[in-house]
């Protein structure tokens, strides 16, 4: 029936504004409004008629007392809330006229980057924050072959800019992944990466690496993995049971797929790009995209909510 069908999202823009010191503006939810309190990227509705960038200058301008002169999309995030749902478009604003002041009565804070993720937001500002702070691509090793041919071309990758990476080595001997782990982390240290290993939980407290669980590990745990301090736990889903879970416990990012056919699971229904959109709506987490992805589907992904892309063949250097 046509009268069950949901409401289209109400389109919301938001945006990224920047001091001289690189610190970026938050305001404070007022009393009397949905999640009062909150701290949020400013911004407002789309009116009718109007484009996204003419809605973020007038609402800057009504509520900050601003003007946009340019700026360029960053991600869209699309959430539902219980009574509503959203598709919050976000903008770093890169030039503006004037100085911000909350003109309705709202709380302001400049907040350095490092900063952002400590402040209470709705759920749709979550992942914003990690657009703005984690990497937009998730590389994931192939099956190693061996350790030193694995870590020249870990080597390269680093070289290449990867900062985000996991360790996928089922296959491998527990002491020979052992020393492949280490090596790894010695290597991605030293470039500033972050290293997690799949489905080992053991081996990555004992190294004090991150950790990237199975989808069929996810769904047995009650709790969190228990980490060495500041290391994430991310893990792989597909369906909207195992992003509730991965929320539920409190899990860093997630990984969402395959939304394109890949050789390596031939056998995978692809989800499409409207069906990761829809499954990303239920959760705040910051989410990759999964399955036939390469470097230039990171800009497709950010507009379908996701943090950016992961990926072995396309992210893997030859």
């Amino acid at each position: 029936m046509p009268g069950d069908r949901p409401k289209p999202p109400v389109h919301v823009v938001a945006a990224v504004l920047r001091d001289a010191r690189g610190r970026i503006l938050l305001a404070r939810r007022t009393a009397g409004r949905d999640l009062a309190g909150a701290w949020e990227f400013p911004g407002g509705k789309v009116e009718p008629g109007e484009t996204a960038l003419q809605a973020l200058d007038r609402e800057l301008h009504e509520e900050l007392g601003i003007r946009v002169v340019s700026a360029r999309p960053l991600v869209a995030v699309p959430q539902a809330y219980p009574t509503k749902r959203i598709v919050l478009d976000v903008y770093e604003v890169t030039q503006f006229e004037g100085t911000a002041h909350g003109l309705e009565r709202q709380a302001l804070a400049w907040a350095p980057l490092e900063k952002l993720a400590s402040y209470p937001m709705p759920p749709a500002d979550r992942p914003v924050v990690a657009a703005l702070t984690a990497p937009d691509r998730y590389l994931i090793t192939p099956e190693p072959e061996d350790r030193p041919g694995c870590l020249a071309r870990l080597d390269k990758a680093l070289a290449a800019g990867a900062r985000r990476i996991q360790l996928r080595a089922r296959g491998m001997a527990p002491k020979e992944l052992a020393l492949l782990a280490r090596d790894a982390q010695i290597r991605c240290r030293a470039k500033g990466a972050q290293l997690l290993l799949n489905g080992e939980p053991g081996l990555a407290a004992d190294l004090g690496l991150g950790l990237h669980l199975r989808a069929s590990q996810l769904m047995a745990l009650a709790e969190r993995p228990a980490l060495a301090a500041g290391q994430p736990v991310a893990a792989s889903c597909h369906d909207a049971g195992q992003l509730a879970q991965a929320e539920r416990l409190g899990l860093d990012f997630v990984v969402l797929g395959p939304v394109r056919a890949t050789e390596s699971h031939p056998e995978a229904v692809p989800l499409g790009w409207e069906a990761f959109a829809e499954l990303r709506e239920a959760v705040s987490l910051p989410i990759y995209a999964l399955g036939g992805m390469k470097p230039a589907d990171v800009a497709v992904a950010r507009r379908h909510g996701g943090q950016g892309v992961a990926g072995i063949r396309g992210l893997w250097p030859r």
